[in-house]
């Protein structure tokens, strides 16, 4: 018989490497099916210079190099999560739901891959694990991506869309009763990239964006990338903003301050395209953060950008992917075909037991 309230750890690490999200939700399901969540503790643990190099540069990796990653990526995740639990204290526990790190998105090869998810996690953690949400899809013809409109549908429905600014930009809205999402662009996966080359992680308030120029032509080049053009599903990978993105704004011979500030103009102008006017939006992700983004968002455009409060900002994606393990749990589905394009609805993920 399927439980009406469960208790889990949601775990997320993304393609910004900003660090690993770990939250502490509590779902119930009401009489009309409809789910209800309270976020707990919650924790961002940043990775080390050491993780960062690692991780950014495993997309190159030969296959042997990166099983070996696989392994001790576990281990150091493993340990992550079980401090998380013991400093916080959290008991009465039904699964760690974890998402991994996506160091290979290549869906239109077959091919996607996250470190992190192997049977080793449950036996550190001491807990069931629900991970490896992604395979599946791909192996039913999907993208394997996006996977969080699941939770938009279920848990955030009183808005029209729902956007998440992360290393990219995805968003999801309901059209015809079907949920419709996609990748829209690169965001702090490359933000970051240039306001480190300024000293910092990442554009504090996007204050250095501010202080660049836009550079018309540049911003042509990266409006006029193929991507754009085709219809979703579609889903975008480090690999590609490798190869088509940084290329493009190194050539540019500009500063990083001008490349910031075009590359929010090129943000702005993919996400307003594709939002209705009036429209009420969900804002999430660090990229809530950076202040002269969401104010070219707010003033190129008839919609309403809600921020909500800095935990939900923070910990959406890892409250939806304690939601995917909970469906999981459950049997239900967890992964939209309307969504990633797969041939069919289905209950995604791996359930590893200690």
């Amino acid at each position: 018989m399927k439980k009406s309230s469960y208790k889990v750890i949601g775990v997320m690490s993304g393609t910004s490497l900003d660090g690993i999200d770990l939250a502490e939700c509590s779902f119930r399901i009401g009489e009309k099916n409809n789910w209800e969540y309270e976020l707990g503790d919650t924790r961002t643990v940043p990775y080390p210079d050491s993780w960062v190099s690692e991780l950014g540069a495993a997309v190159s990796l030969a296959a042997e190099d990166l099983s070996e990653l696989d392994n001790r990526y576990t281990r150091y995740l493993g340990g992550v999560i079980s401090d998380f639990l013991e400093r916080s204290r959290i008991r009465d526990l039904d699964a760690v739901c974890s998402h991994g790190h996506t160091v290979l998105h290549q869906p239109e090869r077959g091919v996607t891959f996250q470190i992190g998810n192997l049977p080793e996690l449950a036996r550190i953690c001491g807990l069931k694990v629900v991970c490896d949400f992604r395979v599946q899809d791909v192996k039913l013809g999907g993208q394997g991506a996006p996977l969080v409109p699941i939770g938009d549908r279920l848990l955030f429905g009183e808005y029209d869309y729902c956007l998440n600014l992360g290393g990219f930009a995805n968003i999801s809205s309901e059209v015809d009763q079907k949920r419709i999402a996609y990748d829209v662009c690169p965001v702090n996966i490359v933000m970051n990239r240039y306001a480190r080359m300024l000293g910092t992680d990442f554009d504090q308030d996007g204050q250095y964006a501010r202080s660049g120029k836009v550079d018309t032509d540049l911003l042509g080049k990266l409006d006029a990338l193929e991507y754009y053009a085709h219809p979703g599903p579609k889903s975008l990978g480090l690999e590609w903003v490798r190869q088509m993105i940084f290329p493009v704004l190194d050539a540019s011979g500009l500063s990083p301050r001008d490349i910031l500030r075009t590359f929010v103009a090129h943000i702005s102008r993919q996400l307003i395209s594709g939002i209705s006017n009036e429209a009420r939006v969900l804002v999430s992700g660090g990229g809530a953060y950076n202040r002269f983004l969401m104010e070219c968002l707010r003033k190129g455009s008839d919609v309403e950008w809600d921020v909500p409060d800095e935990q939900l900002v923070e910990f959406k994606e890892a409250l939806v992917f304690g939601l995917l393990g909970v469906l999981r749990l459950r049997g239900d589905i967890n992964c939209l075909a309307s969504v990633t394009g797969a041939r069919r609805d289905h209950s995604s993920g791996d359930i590893f037991h200690p």
